[in-house]
């Protein structure tokens, strides 16, 4: 038997202030798209924003659908539409918030096992590691590559 330890490096700010301006700027995007997002069945309003390599910042919010799982989540709403939207951009990061009872949520939010998949085949696609960001109102996370946070991926090699 052959094993192997696998780390990962995640960054953890207390709030927006220890933030760059850059990262600052994409969280507020995703805090704004959270405000359009579509939950009635969940309560669990999610925005999410892609920085793109040109310089665009595409956001989006999560969509829910009485039949589920027709909804679809902010991450992969926002990374699917700068695909169609800029395909011949890379994505370099991607910001996340949520909130619930009209408050943001205080602890960093992480993307479901279906948006970490969709963000590492924009980061194949792109050809560059995604920076993620991931929100809360007393902790923010970041990590650098989405590979980080899907380390035994599904991969077509």
């Amino acid at each position: 038997m052959k094993s192997r330890e696998l780390k990962i490096l995640v960054e953890t700010y207390r709030g927006m202030t220890e933030l760059s301006g850059d990262d600052r700027r994409l969280v507020e995007h995703a805090q704004r798209a959270s405000e359009a997002a579509y939950a009635p069945y969940s309560g669990f309003h999610v925005g999410a924003a892609a920085l793109l390599d040109n310089g665009e910042i595409v956001s989006a919010s999560n969509q829910e659908n009485a039949a589920y799982p027709s909804g679809l989540c902010a991450e992969r709403t926002a990374l699917f539409y700068a695909g169609a939207r800029y395909p011949a951009a890379a994505v370099k990061a991607i910001a996340i918030a949520a909130q619930t009872g009209g408050a943001f949520c205080p602890l960093a939010v992480r993307p479901c096992g279906a948006c970490r998949q969709v963000m590492l085949e924009c980061e194949k696609r792109g050809q560059q590691p995604v920076r993620v960001i991931m929100y809360g109102e007393r902790q923010v996370e970041a990590v650098q590559s989405v590979r980080d946070l899907l380390p035994l991926s599904f991969e077509l090699e």
